[in-house]
């Protein structure tokens, strides 16, 4: 790996758990962003293409938050996932075709029918769920903190293979349903290993190799974690990885 490599790696570790940091990233490779843009749609990602632009900046930043070092270099690992969210977004709008827009004129006066709907959106709404998220966030970190364990150990350790997630998600449902299991991993701080294995009928050195992931994924439902909760699972959802 490259000094360069290494200082973007460092950057994006940051920016997983730091939001300031990854506001900062996105904003240090915007042209990046909109070069890959401009790839995929073939002009200017303006004149009525600021959705096309909008999407790749979600896509860099899922790109943050799925990425690991053993999936190579960072931008190109960006830009496939650009390109990839890209396409999902062409094919949504060939099949939205003949849609009416509701941007269209509407009447004598050719008002835009968006004006003419009523703004449903509950602005203090949005800024609570926000509040919401990020205080989740904080106390779900200096849980995991409690048991030597930071978000950047969890998303290098959660499974990517299909099996070895599935078998992790027979352990969570065998600790969901006999909850003195959860107790104890709070109560000792330490993951009941035997007790699952024989419980969930999963492999105890699957278990080992994804100590750290199962730990948080655990705790995650002591305590009504419910935003933690979905992107643990969308953590560990890719198919295919190397490793498990």
């Amino acid at each position: 790996m490259t000094g360069t490599e290494h200082q973007i790696v460092g950057q994006v570790y940051r920016a997983k758990t730091d939001p300031e940091a990854a506001d900062a990233l996105i904003r240090q490779y915007m042209d990046f962003i909109r070069s890959e843009t401009v790839k995929f749609i073939r002009t200017a990602p303006e004149n009525g293409r600021e959705d096309e632009l909008s999407i790749a900046m979600l896509a860099f930043y899922e790109a943050i938050l799925g990425y690991e070092r053993g999936r190579g270099a960072f931008l190109p690992y960006a830009a496939r996932a650009i390109r990839s969210r890209l396409i999902d977004h062409s094919r949504k709008e060939k099949r939205h075709k003949g849609v009416i827009s509701l941007h269209a004129g509407e009447g004598e006066e050719e008002r835009p029918l968006l004006e003419a709907l009523p703004d449903r959106r509950d602005q203090m709404g949005e800024w609570e769920l926000r509040q919401a998220s990020r205080t989740e966030i904080r106390e779900f970190g200096e849980k995991l903190a409690g048991f030597g364990i930071s978000f950047s150990d969890v998303a290098d350790n959660c499974p990517r293979q299909e099996r070895t997630l599935a078998a992790c998600r027979r352990v969570l449902d065998w600790a969901r349903a006999n909850p003195e299991v959860l107790d104890r991993l709070e109560e000792t701080g330490r993951l009941p290993m035997n007790q699952l294995a024989l419980g969930a009928g999963t492999d105890k050195k699957t278990m080992e190799r994804h100590r750290k992931y199962l730990v948080a994924l655990l705790l995650a439902f002591t305590n009504g974690y419910e935003i933690i909760r979905g992107h643990l699972c969308r953590l560990g959802s890719g198919k295919g990885g190397s490793g498990e």
